[in-house]
């Protein structure tokens, strides 16, 4: 502002940018995730169970597509997660039904498309052209689908985005709100719930960081602080006071 609009440079100026503070993640029990996501339904439900799960960020479980999904080989594919990075992460046997039963849902849905003429699915803009063949193609659709079509915000065709997380912070908010636990739950407490129960069952620290797509150990290392591990085998005075 100076520089181009009153025309006149500041020198010397001498400061520090202000640290962020780094605050611990909460977590929930696996007694607390069943009393929340209990209030959920439908994909709403599947869709919290795929973030406690997997360790998915929401915005990653909104993208999956029904190709991502590999039975056979127990995996999902985490196409472009933060930092454009490729991951595979489990797949739960316990919700292997439930995904059926979302992809035979999404298939119903994509042959109605079909049958108006429609049924392309959206991808990331300019590449509308590279995979044209391929947006019909039942593969590519979304594994949680948008209940109504939209033009592309940027291409201009008609398709079928993915839900919109905002409607799953709705639905959360009012299961949270049902339950009893007194926590701020977001999407992204089921993430960090999955990483602090893996440690938890002795899961090795680079598989969590590997599943979680951390680039740096020290990102995964927060979650060592939540569950104590550098406590271990310390006991408060108190006890000593109260038991004797």
């Amino acid at each position: 502002m100076y520089r181009h609009v009153i025309g006149q440079d500041i020198t010397g100026l001498n400061y520090a940018h202000t640290r962020v503070p780094k605050n611990l993640p909460t977590v929930i029990s696996a007694q607390e995730v069943a009393a929340v996501i209990k209030h959920l339904q439908g994909e709403y439900w599947l869709l919290a169970a795929i973030l406690y799960g997997c360790g998915l960020r929401i915005q990653e479980a909104l993208s999956l597509r029904v190709k991502d999904i590999d039975f056979s080989l127990k995996s999902i594919l985490v196409f472009r997660g933060k930092g454009r990075k490729d991951r595979y992460t489990l797949l739960p046997e316990s919700l292997e039904p439930a995904i059926k039963q979302q992809i035979a849902r999404v298939r119903y849905i994509h042959n109605l498309d079909l049958q108006e003429g429609e049924g392309k699915t959206s991808v990331p803009a300019a590449l509308h052209r590279k995979y044209q063949g391929a947006l019909k193609e039942f593969s590519w659709q979304y594994l949680f689908p948008s209940p109504n079509r939209c033009a592309h915000p940027y291409d201009g065709y008609i398709c079928r985005h993915h839900l919109h997380a905002s409607t799953f912070a709705r639905h959360l908010h009012s299961a949270v709100k049902k339950s009893d636990v007194n926590k701020r739950i977001s999407a992204h407490t089921f993430r960090h719930s999955f990483a602090t129960r893996l440690l938890q069952s002795g899961t090795d620290i680079r598989t969590v960081q590997e599943l979680l797509g951390h680039s740096d150990l020290r990102t995964t290392e927060i979650y060592t602080h939540v569950i104590g591990n550098r406590r271990a085998g310390t006991t408060s005075p108190v006890d000593f006071l109260i038991s004797h």
